[in-house]
């Protein structure tokens, strides 16, 4: 039978089977399956030629018994609801695991924003929260950027948001903002950064000198890019090999800065890059190395290609990158697996800083901020590691991301008893 690929699906599915190894309660486990509320948005827009066009966009809020909905707002050509509903699932039990008070959410809008003109994606911005404007705000639901939106897009949304609502304080309601006008600082990296401070952790427990590691990145967005540049700056690592959605390159002398970025400006893409191996991505997953850091979309290792991984640890910092089948072969093959909502928590992280920052009109300085992302992340880390050897201990051999399940579940599964809510 073809694995399922629907990434609801495998949310759910990822989900069920966390609930059968903790015995989650029935009633518990059946609420956690479905979001609480899914929203779908129509917005007109008029383009620079004079026409009118509608976007269809979305936000689901998964569940707020924790806090507030926290997740980003992706603007993609391709995007669904049930992609969404998934990254709002992964976003819940994100916050969760981190144990920050938020619960989970997510946002897009099927556009492509390389079509489109400055003034064509401010329009829509502003269409965007003029629409959900009565369903979001600093105490309900906060948005964040994600893939193909920036921190100029979440300034119109923030202005936006404090026109219809005639407020002179809407910082608070979204974070991933500039600085200047009360972002935080570090936020910039703090998805990578995070995910470096989890592959120090994982390194150290795999016995892996990073100095001396080779890696390879998959993806070279935002996270990808930071994933590049600072596990050579914080631990002298030798990048071999990066991608983007246009192919990888392999240097067995590991990739040169310069010449990557010289390529990334020149030719827009990795495949630019002056000497070493043209490789597909998918080639490039199954490079020889000691770590393999998926940063670009979900569903790239599969039941179809996980036997294939020669990687020693697999660092997820893209969401959902490994699908439930990969999953299972990763875990047989004794390939360790960090899972996304782990890695790539550094983000929500930043967020909820940027948040409480916001509410309190009082901000840190970057050496603040790392330090208590690092505190908050590294903690995560080693709550996952005790409860899987203490289901190991209990004849339960468990993969992280099964152990990490466990942990967001139970957090949230108790909020929502404690508040009568079954």
């Amino acid at each position: 039978m073809a694995e399922n690929l629907n990434p609801f699906a495998i949310a759910q599915q990822q989900l069920d089977e966390a609930a059968e190894i903790m015995e989650l309660d029935k009633t518990a486990h059946a609420i956690l399956r479905e979001p609480m509320r899914s929203l779908t948005i129509n917005i007109p827009v008029r383009m620079d030629d004079g026409s009118v066009k509608v976007f269809r966009g979305f936000r689901v809020q998964y569940n707020t018994a924790r806090g507030p909905a926290k997740g980003g707002i992706r603007f993609h050509p391709e995007e669904t609801i049930d992609t969404v509903k998934a990254l709002a699932a992964w976003m819940t039990w994100k916050t969760s695991l981190a144990d920050i008070p938020f619960g989970g959410g997510k946002g897009g809008v099927i556009c492509n924003t390389k079509e489109m003109s400055e003034r064509e994606l401010e329009a829509l911005s502003r269409g965007y929260i003029r629409a959900l404007g009565r369903y979001i705000g600093p105490d309900i639901d906060v948005p964040a950027p994600d893939v193909y939106t920036t921190p100029q897009i979440m300034s119109w949304m923030m202005d936006e948001y404090a026109a219809t609502n005639h407020t002179n304080d809407p910082f608070s309601v979204i974070t991933g903002k500039p600085v200047e006008v009360w972002g935080s600082e570090g936020r910039k990296d703090s998805t990578a950064m995070g995910g470096m401070y989890v592959l120090r952790e994982a390194a150290r427990s795999k016995g892996i000198d990073l100095k001396s590691a080779r890696i390879a990145v998959q993806g070279a967005g935002n996270a990808g890019m930071y994933a590049y540049l600072l596990s050579k700056k914080l631990f002298g690592s030798k990048v071999i090999a990066i991608s983007d959605s246009k192919g990888g390159i392999v240097d067995e002398d590991g990739i040169d800065e310069s010449k990557l970025l010289k390529a990334k400006e020149e030719t827009g893409s990795v495949t630019g890059y002056e000497g070493g191996t043209k490789v597909s991505n998918e080639q490039l997953l199954e490079w020889d190395v000691d770590v393999l850091i998926p940063s670009a979309i979900e569903n790239q290792i599969t039941g179809d290609n996980a036997d294939k991984i020669n990687a020693k640890i697999v660092l997820e910092l893209a969401n959902g990158p490994v699908t439930p089948d990969a999953d299972k072969i990763l875990h047989e093959n004794k390939i360790y697996d960090v899972p996304d909502f782990l890695v790539n928590s550094g983000g929500v992280i930043g967020s909820y800083f940027e948040w409480v920052q916001n509410k309190e009109g009082y901000y840190w300085t970057e050496s603040e901020v790392y330090a208590k992302l690092d505190s908050i992340i590294t903690r995560s880390y080693n709550q996952m590691e005790a409860t899987r050897n203490k289901l190991k201990s209990q004849g339960k051999s468990v993969s992280p991301r099964a152990a990490a399940y466990v942990i967001a579940l139970e957090r949230v599964a108790t909020a929502m008893k404690l508040r009568g809510w079954y």
